[in-house]
C-alpha cells in the first residue's frame, strides 16, 4: 500500500489547498494582483495572491531540496514531484528503509511500485523503438510507477503497444490531439527570423549567443534580429533526436540575463537553471503569444513528432502557437528550456513540451548568461 509520510514541520491546513489548487465552485475570480507577475499567475493558475507568492516561495524551496533528497534516497529514489496542496517536495520510494533520511532533507516520502532507474530503462529501450504516427509520446509517470504511452484514439498503435509491455511496466493513455512543433513563416512580432522567413524566439542568452530550439534552423543558417538587421548564424542544432540549437551572435549584438515579459509582467532576470520537479508552476515567453503560466506535468517524455521522435522532453499545460518555437520557459528566476511542439492554442488551451536547457549547455558547452 503507497503511504505518504509528512515531515514534522510540514503544517496541513484541512479544507484548505495554501498552495494551489483552484478556488471552490461559486467562489467570485481573484482579483489581479498589483505585481504584473503575480497577475499573470493568478490568471493563467486560477489562485489568489496569496497563494501564488506562497506557492513561489515553496516551490523555490523544493527546487533546493530536490538533489539532496534525491541523494538521500539512494538506489530506492522513485522519482520526485512538487505537490501543490502540500507546498512541499514529494520523494517517491521503493524501499522505504531510506524514509527517514530523505524525511531529514525536508521532502516527503511516498511509496511507489518502482525505481526510477527502471523506468528510465524501460523508455530508454522503449526510444531505440521506431513509433508510428499514432503513437504520440511517451513518458516516465513516477507516480504511477509506469512508462506512460499516449496513443490517437483508434490508431492503429497495437504492435507497438504489444512491444513496449514486454519492456515492463507500461500503461497507455489516448489522445484526439498530436504534438507538432511550434515554427512559422515570417509575421511581425519580435525576436528573430531564419533565412529570412521563419520566425522563432529566442530561448536563453548563453556566453557567445543564445540557445533556442533545433527545428527552426540547421548549422550554418542566417539569423536576422527583430529590426531585421543581421545578428549570427546557428553555430549547431540538432533535430529530431532532440529540439536544441545556439546561435552564434555578431553584429552589435549583445547578450542579458533577460526574458521577455511582454508587458504583460515585467521582464524576468535568470540567475540559474536548477530543475522544477513535476507540479512545479512555470510560465513561458514567446513572440506569438507572449506571456503564459501553467504547470509542469512530466519530465522526460518522448514525444513522437512526424519528422521524427524528440527525447528527454519536459510536458506542461501551458499553451502555445507558432512562432513561440525556442522561446523561454521558466519558473521563478530559474531557466527551464525552450519551447518545442505541442497542441492546441492560446484561445481553447493545450499543452506544450519543452527541450531542458541544461541538456543544450551540456551539449554544446555553453553556459548560461545569469543576473
Amino acid at each position: 500500500m503507497k503511504r505518504i509520510l509528512v515531515g514534522a514541520c510540514a503544517l496541513v491546513a484541512m479544507g484548505t489547498a495554501i498552495a494551489g489548487g483552484t478556488p471552490a465552485v461559486g467562489a467570485p475570480a481573484p482579483a489581479p494582483s498589483g505585481d504584473p507577475f503575480v497577475a499573470a499567475m493568478q490568471r493563467d493558475l486560477g489562485l489568489t495572491e496569496v497563494q501564488v507568492r506562497t506557492r513561489m516561495r515553496q516551490e523555490a524551496t523544493a527546487m533546493d531540496v530536490d538533489p539532496v533528497a534525491q541523494a538521500a534516497a539512494g538506489a530506492a529514489y522513485g522519482g520526485s514531484w512538487f505537490d501543490a496542496a502540500r507546498g512541499r517536495l514529494v520523494v517517491g520510494l521503493s524501499d522505504m528503509d531510506s524514509a527517514g533520511a530523505v524525511l531529514a532533507t525536508g521532502a516527503d516520502v511516498v511509496e511507489v511500485p518502482n525505481t526510477l532507474a527502471l523506468l528510465n530503462s524501460v523508455k530508454s529501450t522503449l526510444d531505440t523503438m521506431k513509433a508510428p504516427a499514432d503513437v504520440a509520446s511517451w513518458r516516465v509517470d513516477p507516480k504511477a510507477g509506469s512508462v506512460v504511452v499516449t496513443v490517437r484514439r483508434g490508431g492503429n498503435v497495437e504492435d507497438f503497444l504489444a512491444a513496449a509491455r514486454k519492456l515492463g511496466p507500461v500503461t497507455v493513455e489516448e489522445t484526439d490531439s498530436v504534438p507538432t512543433t511550434f515554427a512559422a513563416g515570417t509575421v511581425g512580432g519580435d525576436p528573430y527570423y531564419i533565412n529570412n522567413s521563419v520566425r522563432c524566439s529566442i530561448g536563453f542568452s548563453v556566453q557567445g549567443g543564445f540557445v533556442s530550439a533545433g527545428h527552426c534552423g540547421g548549422a550554418g543558417a542566417t539569423v536576422n534580429g527583430w529590426d531585421g538587421s543581421w545578428m549570427g548564424n546557428f553555430a549547431a542544432s540538432s533535430f529530431p533526436g532532440n529540439d536544441y540549437s545556439f546561435i552564434r551572435i555578431g553584429g552589435g549584438w549583445w547578450t542579458v540575463p533577460v526574458v521577455l515579459g511582454w508587458g504583460t509582467v515585467p521582464d524576468r532576470l535568470v540567475r540559474g537553471s536548477s530543475v522544477a520537479p513535476p507540479g512545479s508552476s512555470i510560465c513561458r515567453s514567446g513572440s506569438t503569444t507572449h506571456w503564459h503560466c501553467g504547470t509542469v506535468l512530466a519530465l522526460n517524455e518522448t514525444v513522437n513528432y512526424q519528422q521524427g521522435a524528440v527525447y528527454q522532453m519536459t510536458k506542461t499545460n501551458v499553451c502555445a502557437e507558432p512562432g513561440d518555437s525556442g522561446g523561454s520557459f521558466i519558473s521563478g528566476e530559474q531557466a527551464q528550456g525552450m519551447t518545442s511542439g505541442g497542441w492546441g492554442n492560446c484561445g481553447s488551451g493545450g499543452e506544450t513540451w519543452f527541450q531542458p536547457v541544461n541538456e543544450v549547455l551540456g551539449a554544446y558547452g555553453l553556459s548560461l548568461v545569469v543576473a
